[in-house]
Order: C-alpha cells, then sequence, then structure tokens
C-alpha cells in the first residue's frame, strides 16, 4: 500500500495517459468521475470549480474537517482552480485552458457552456482537434434536452429502477449513484475512441489556425445518463419487440436465469448462489442432497428448469436454513458451485482477496490522520493508475494554473481582487 500525504507525488508512474490535458467544467457525480479515471492513468485534470464554496460534492456525506471524505476520491489527481464562470473574464480563461485542452469534460445542461462561448461548435471552429465529452440527463438534442436529470432520473427512465425491487412492492434504487457513474463510464469510453480518431487522423492541434492547421479530427461525446443506464438492460427491448414480454421486479433472483438467486442461512447470513449453468446445476443439485433434482432430465436445461424456478428455489433455501454462512459456502465452494456472500465494507476491508489485490490504498491527511482510499481500476500491468494526490483544497492550484497560462503576479492579484478567481 501506498503512503501518501495530501497534495505530495508518489512513485512517479507516468500513467498511460501522461502528456493528456483535461479541462473539467462540472460537479457532483457524472462528469467529475469521468475526469477522475482519466486523472487516476496520468492526465493532468484541470477542474474549475466557483470560488464560493467550490463543488457541492465538497459537502457531501460524511465529512473530515468540513470537507467531504468522497471527495478526497472523486478528486484525487485533480488541480483546482477556481473561476467565476459568471464574468467575462473568467469565461476567457476557461476558454484559453479548453482551446489548449486534449479533452474538455462538462455536465451542465445544454447550452450553458454556449452562452459562456465555450461550446463544442465555438472551440471546434479554432481547434477542430477539439473533444469535448459532455453529459447530461436527456442529452444534447430531443424534447428534453434542457430538462434538468439527475442519476436518479436516468436509472428511472432508462428501466433500472423498474427492474429493481421485489414485485409485491414499489420500485428500489440501488445504493449508490449508479446513473451518474454508469454514464461517467461511457463518458472514459467515448472519450478514449475519439482521443484514438483524432491521434490516427492527425493529432493534436499546433496552435495555428486557418488553412495551416495540422490537427487531427475532435468531435463531441454526447452522453445521456438514461441511454447509459438503457444500455446496461440487456435483453429488455427485443423480449418486449418479439414476444410482448415486460420484465418486472423479481426481488434477489435473475429473471428467466435459474436458479440465480439470494437465500438465508441458519445464522441470517445471505448468499448469492449462481447455479445456472447446466454442469452447474448438477454439482449443485447434488452438494444440496438433492439427486432427484440432479438427475431429472427436464431440468438439465435453463428452459426446462425456469417453469419450476419456486420448487428450485425451495430447495437450496430449505438446504441453506441448515447450515451456517461459514458451512454453506465451504460445501458449495467444494462442488465448484459459484457462491458468495454479501459483503457490507467492513467485510471487503478485511477480505483475504481484496487485501492481496491491494484494493485499498493507505494514505494521511495534512495534519497526520490516516485515511484508506479505494484502490484504483482498472489494473494495467505496464502503466497502472496510481493516486498522486487526494482530493485538492478549493483553489489549490489557481495560481499554478493562470501563471502556466502567461499571467503575471500582478495579474493574479488584480483577478482575485475583482472576484474573478
Amino acid at each position: 500500500m501506498s503512503k501518501t500525504p495530501m497534495g505530495n507525488a508518489t512513485s512517479g508512474n507516468s500513467g498511460a495517459l501522461k502528456g493528456i490535458k483535461v479541462l473539467e467544467l462540472g460537479t457532483l457525480i457524472a462528469g467529475p468521475f469521468c475526469a477522475r479515471m482519466l486523472a487516476e492513468f496520468g492526465a493532468e485534470v484541470i477542474k474549475i470549480e466557483a470560488p464560493d464554496g467550490g463543488d457541492p460534492l465538497r459537502q457531501w456525506r460524511v465529512l473530515k474537517d468540513g470537507t467531504s471524505l468522497w471527495w478526497q476520491v472523486q478528486a484525487r489527481n485533480k488541480k483546482s482552480l477556481t473561476l467565476n464562470l459568471k464574468k467575462p473574464e473568467a469565461q476567457a480563461i476557461a476558454r484559453k485552458l479548453a482551446l489548449e485542452a486534449d479533452i474538455i469534460i462538462e455536465n451542465f445542461r445544454p447550452g450553458v457552456l454556449e452562452a459562456w462561448d465555450l461550446g463544442y461548435e465555438a472551440l471546434s471552429k479554432v481547434n477542430p482537434a477539439t473533444i469535448m465529452v459532455r453529459l447530461s440527463g436527456y442529452g444534447q438534442t430531443g424534447p428534453m434536452k434542457d430538462l434538468p436529470g439527475f442519476g436518479a432520473i436516468g436509472e428511472a427512465m432508462g428501466g433500472l429502477r423498474y427492474v429493481s425491487g421485489h414485485p409485491d412492492r414499489p420500485p428500489v434504487r440501488v445504493g449508490v449513484s449508479i446513473g451518474d457513474s454508469v454514464a461517467a463510464l461511457h463518458g472514459v469510453i467515448g472519450a478514449m475512441m475519439a482521443l484514438r480518431h483524432r491521434d490516427a487522423t492527425g493529432g493534436r492541434w499546433n496552435g495555428q489556425s486557418g488553412a495551416q492547421c495540422q490537427a487531427g479530427e475532435g468531435q463531441m461525446v454526447d452522453v445521456a445518463l438514461y441511454e447509459s443506464v438503457f444500455n446496461l438492460m440487456e435483453s429488455l427491448v427485443p423480449e418486449y419487440d418479439h414476444a410482448g414480454v415486460i420484465r418486472e421486479r423479481t426481488g434477489g433472483a435473475l429473471p428467466g436465469i435459474v436458479p440465480s438467486n439470494t437465500y438465508t442461512c441458519a445464522d441470517g447470513e445471505n448468499i448469492v448462489v449462481a447455479g445456472n449453468g447446466d454442469a452447474i446445476f448438477h454439482r449443485l443439485m447434488l452438494a444440496i442432497h438433492r439427486e432427484d433434482l440432479a438427475n431429472d432430465p427436464s431440468l438439465a436445461r435453463n428452459d426446462g428448469r425456469v417453469p419450476r424456478t419456486a420448487e428450485i428455489d425451495a430447495a437450496i433455501q430449505t438446504w441453506c436454513a441448515q447450515h451456517d454462512i461459514a458451512s454453506a459456502l465451504q460445501i458449495l465452494r467444494d462442488a465448484d458451485v459459484p457462491v458468495g456472500k454479501i459483503y457490507s465494507v467492513k467485510d471487503m476491508m478485511r477480505d483475504p482477496q481484496f487485501l492481496a489485490r491491494g484494493m485499498f490504498e493507505q494514505h494521511q491527511f495534512p495534519d497526520g490522520t490516516p485515511v484508506k482510499l479505494p484502490a484504483i481500476s482498472p489494473k494495467l500491468s505496464a502503466t497502472p493508475g496510481e493516486t498522486r494526490w487526494l482530493g485538492p483544497s478549493l483553489g489549490q492550484h489557481t495560481n499554478e494554473v493562470l501563471r502556466e497560462l502567461g499571467y503575471t503576479g500582478g495579474e493574479i492579484t488584480r483577478l482575485r481582487e475583482q472576484k474573478i478567481i
């Protein structure tokens, strides 16, 4: 585990995205999570924040000295620049940064950047290699594009909420902001594909203009939260279109794939058993001493098991109720059946698999207080990601970024006095 004081560099691993500059114009989850992943793999990410409080995520959930612990993860490796984007001079600074950036990430409502002369069309006219990732509730087009849309709304419209929960109760949500996070991952994928296309068609803009400009072809990556969730919804569309089937809530079970469900053990602990492969089902039934079901030819394939889902689930539940979780896990694992405990974060932090994979990083705050962060995924063998510093204080890098743009100390002082930064 690395031991990294807040704000200090670690091992110096360059990362797969070394040399890529990213401008983050966004708040809360979807846009910042997208930029966070690029920063974790070496990109220089400059995050613009309002001077009067910054990103609201700084005050979300559990706080340490007035700042969210979530912030330390979501903003790690980023540089914080404060700009009051309601002021024209601040907009001009942001425009300079945007024209220099390889990738711009934003999650404002459609039209906001255009009002600040920071829209994709305006930037790409000057820099044809501009790549802009735009994350919004409903995308940049369509009758709903101007409506506010958070991740929860995307989860509802994209179909996830409808199928989540028990059939006799209202739909429920997953316990994390999965709609925002899924959209962020789509943004990362889109950014990487756009970057590949830009480089294949000529590469980075060299700062010239007109006919002399030598640059690759940039593009806009339009990510809608509801579409990102919709993209996860498996066979929902063809099942309805071809067979008229509307998938409903099924509690802990995986509908139409049997057996795959949650079961309660004698000690009250819950396990997930995924015995839906044909050979796995046979081994599972032998392990729970239901040779009659194991050897029933009508249950040899999934399509035969589906009509008897309740009977199969009841057999597994009866067996689980006779064993505590430790013995149930051991017996089923010995039978080579996919099975697992439902983990809390407490379970994760002492689990041998998590520890063997180095899934927790040890860091510390400026006052010396230790804190663990989740390690970076995915794991790259040659250019792994790393945490170079935790989430920055508000405006921590303002002077540094402005000096790199050519502003003098006196000019920076004036900007601060005029509340532009």
